[in-house]
């Protein structure tokens, strides 16, 4: 940070608290400190995490350098030590799968197209993904095709790169199917800049539904599993979930029109899906990683998106793996973000605002300790009882709208209920964001490529 950052933090130590000093007292004695990333130790918590076979590790915004940091030294120690088969993100299936091909040393064509270019591009188009890229790449070099660790896409943005993709396969091992796709996709082709405009449309009926068209690409997809087996696994799984993600991102722009819940649920629903299908995939022993925001990671049970009927990744998981589940939080009280003020506006580097009284950051920023992890899952019970009274908690996704923060970016939760692990750095900074002119020289296979 610079001097001036530095100067604020100073400041920021010295504003009136809020916490009662005993239940600040036990949380400091439970935190295990550290002073920078570099240096932390991550040896307990690799023995919290012991068995798990789903680690999903959060971040309290898509534009703060540590947690990207912090989220990629816990990530290379699983992959390294214990065996974890993929990571899974929240981005595309499509430009995720540019970074499995760079990361596992697939031999692919140079694509027509920029991965993570659409907005929000700096979300994953940043220099802390891009070291844990290299990094990764680096790992795997040498090992045998089932011992590289790939990396995955679970969300749905990629209606119109997914239905290139399912054709791209379809055309190639079976050219009669892929005729019938493309006429049968062709019903979503003239949304295809603006596919909000499709599900408002189908919705009042202006047009018809494409359900029928993208279902039926699916399933006739699954019936002929056995006859395209021969084209290879890793391709039949990449085509078969582009046609999963068509049909779901159809049916998601219908549904963002009956209102946020239902959308909500159906996007995670889709990415829960998703990591299922991975698993199985992988295999009966595989194991995963999921990177995502603190708000799908966490138990949704355990925060105000039950009290709406919504529910998300962290919720799912711990409904089908119990504590074979492991969820790890992050927060901060102040300092920089990368992040718009409103959707596809330009990204900027704003300033974070210190944490609201009563808020977990706020009480966290009183314990005076820069960085922590904390041992939610095994926490004292007088301790946890404590932090298990709810709490506003902070939120900040692509769009960070500081003068209406409370309104904005602030929900009530139960920390100790919502995750197994917190994780705390008391000032951060904004992520790096690569311009494409910055990867001037690389292979044309490298992920942020062209």
């Amino acid at each position: 940070m610079n001097a001036a950052s530095l100067a604020t933090g100073t400041i920021l130590r010295e504003r009136p608290g809020d916490a009662d000093p005993s239940l600040l007292h036990a949380l400091t004695s439970a935190c295990e400190r550290f002073a920078s990333i570099d240096s932390a130790d991550i040896g307990p918590l690799m023995k919290r995490i012991g068995s798990a076979r789903v680690v999903l590790i959060g971040e309290a915004s898509h534009g703060t350098s540590e947690f990207y940091r912090m989220r990629a030294k816990i990530t290379q120690e699983l992959i390294e030590h214990h065996r974890f088969s993929f990571v899974a993100i929240e981005g595309d299936w499509p430009d995720a799968a540019r970074i499995d091909q760079y990361v596992r040393h697939f031999t692919t064509p140079a694509a027509e197209w920029t991965a993570f270019a659409r907005f929000p591009s700096w979300m994953w188009r940043n220099r802390e993904v891009a070291e844990f890229v290299d990094w990764l790449r680096g790992h795997n070099r040498g090992l045998a095709a089932g011992e590289m660790t790939a990396v995955h896409g679970l969300d749905l943005y990629s209606l119109y790169t997914s239905i290139q993709a399912v054709l791209d396969y379809l055309e190639s091992v079976d050219p009669a199917a892929g005729r019938e796709a493309r006429e049968r996709y062709g019903c979503l082709s003239p949304w295809q800049d603006e596919p909000a405009d499709y599900g408002h449309g189908a919705v009042t009926g202006q047009h018809a539904s494409c359900e029928p068209a993208v279902t039926a690409t699916l399933t006739d997809l699954l019936k002929k599993r056995h006859l395209y087996a021969g084209a290879g696994g890793e391709r039949f799984l990449d085509a078969v979930q582009n046609a999963r993600l068509v049909a779901d991102a159809e049916l998601y722009y219908r549904t963002m029109y009956y209102g946020s819940r239902a959308s909500w649920n159906l996007r995670d629903s889709h990415m829960f899906e998703t990591l299922q299908h991975l698993l199985r995939f992988h295999g009966p022993d595989s194991k995963a990683i999921v990177w995502a925001h603190n708000s799908h990671v966490g138990d949704s049970a355990a925060t105000e998106m039950a009290t709406r009927g919504e529910y998300n990744i962290g919720n799912l998981s711990r409904r089908e793996f119990g504590t074979a589940s492991y969820s790890i939080g992050f927060g901060t009280d102040h300092g920089s973000v990368a992040a718009a003020s409103n959707w596809d506006e330009p990204m900027q580097v704003k300033t974070v605002r210190p944490g609201l009284p009563g808020s977990y950051e706020s009480l966290c920023h009183q314990t005076g300790e820069p960085c922590f992890l904390m041992p939610l899952r095994h926490l004292a019970p007088a301790l946890a009882e404590d932090l298990t009274q709810p709490r506003l908690e902070r939120a900040i996704g692509v769009i960070y709208r500081p003068d209406t923060e409370r309104q904005s970016h602030y929900f009530h939760a139960r920390l100790p209920q919502q995750f197994d692990e917190y994780i705390w750095f008391d000032a951060t900074q904004a992520v790096t964001p690569l311009a494409t002119r910055e990867l001037a020289g690389l292979a044309d296979t490298y992920p942020f490529g062209t």
